[in-house]
């Protein structure tokens, strides 16, 4: 599933309804439902009722920020985004003082007697978890675990006490805020042997509630191709079932991913083309989609996987018969 499953108001509706930081997102008629997919929605929206955070950690591809997305239109609130990022810090999620504001009273109420007093104090700016938690929106931290693990410290007396400490406010007795009673929060993140994610606190992780995503079925995996691209349902078939096979192969069992099988469809669909195995623009598209760094042995010079690439063309698109009939004698 891709990030496009959700659809979001115009920007000018938004800043009207919840604010220039928050989005309201709908009910998209491009979001796929199957069985495993509502199965997933239902326990997440049943952790997410109860007050719990919902984590979905899973490899790139598997519809993460999607899954997130559908939830919060599930539940009617406005969502605050967030994305992780290395170079955040908890003022990054919290906020900070940000410059000074100067006043001054002139008090000329007595002719020969002029009376002045100034005043300087510090002007605080509230960031993203500190909005959302005062609105009481739905926190979709995306990718969190590419923030440093001490930029996300603020979160723990959020998740576990309903508070915020707000440390660098100076102002007195506004040293922390109350959580609203409808804050939620849903993480996700991919794996930890990823280039730049780092090890998250086990403090932060054992208030999570975890859904391990991988990838989805086969019949799911069809309708989102359809979908996505408005192929027929033999053509999309033969899409996924090429996307599946090579990522079964090699040292990197992850990729390709759906989203590979939805830019193939969706090529062809524009150039108003089938999935065709003699079609030499088909071909291409394939090695160009589909040759990953999967497997970077090479055979005689040529990388195996756009070999590869080739040989499961030929076994589910070969000519001379119907392509599925061709798959089936050729399956073991």
């Amino acid at each position: 599933m891709s990030k496009n499953s959700v659809k979001i108001v115009s920007s000018s509706t938004v800043r009207e309804q919840v604010g220039e930081d928050s989005v309201h997102p709908e009910p998209s008629d491009s979001f796929i439902s199957s069985p495993q997919v509502e199965q997933v929605t239902q326990r997440a929206l049943a952790y997410l009722v109860a007050g719990y955070p919902v984590h979905f950690s899973g490899v790139a591809g598997t519809g993460k920020t999607t899954m997130a997305f559908h939830l919060a239109s599930k539940l009617g609130r406005p969502v605050t985004l967030v994305h992780g990022d290395d170079e955040f810090g908890s003022s990054d999620l919290v906020g900070k003082d940000s410059g000074y504001r100067k006043s001054k009273l002139v008090d000329n109420y007595i002719h020969s007697v002029l009376k002045t007093e100034e005043e300087m104090k510090s002007l605080w700016v509230a960031n993203r978890l500190t909005t959302a938690c005062e609105r009481g929106e739905i926190l979709i931290y995306d990718e969190f675990n590419r923030s440093r693990p001490e930029a996300n410290n603020a979160l723990l007396s959020v998740l576990s006490e309903g508070i915020l400490n707000l440390p660098n406010m100076r102002r007195s007795g506004e040293g922390y805020m109350a959580v609203h009673p409808e804050f939620r929060a849903i993480f996700t993140s991919n794996p930890e042997e990823y280039a730049g994610t780092h090890k998250t606190q086990d403090a932060l992780m054992d208030r999570l509630i975890t859904i391990q995503l991988d990838h989805y079925d086969r019949d799911t995996e069809i309708m989102i191709v359809m979908k996505k691209s408005g192929l027929t349902r033999m053509d999309s078939e033969l899409i996924v079932d090429i996307v599946r096979e090579l990522r079964s192969f090699g040292v990197n069992n992850n990729r390709p991913t759906i989203r590979a099988g939805v830019a193939i469809a969706k090529i062809l669909a524009s150039q108003k083309r089938r999935v065709q195995g003699d079609d030499i623009f088909f071909q291409m598209i394939c090695r160009d989609v589909l040759s990953t760094d999967t497997a970077k042995i090479t055979r005689g010079g040529q990388p195996v996987m756009t070999q590869k690439v080739e040989e499961v063309i030929r076994k589910y698109c070969g000519s001379g018969k119907p392509a599925r009939e061709k798959a089936k004698e050729v399956s073991p």
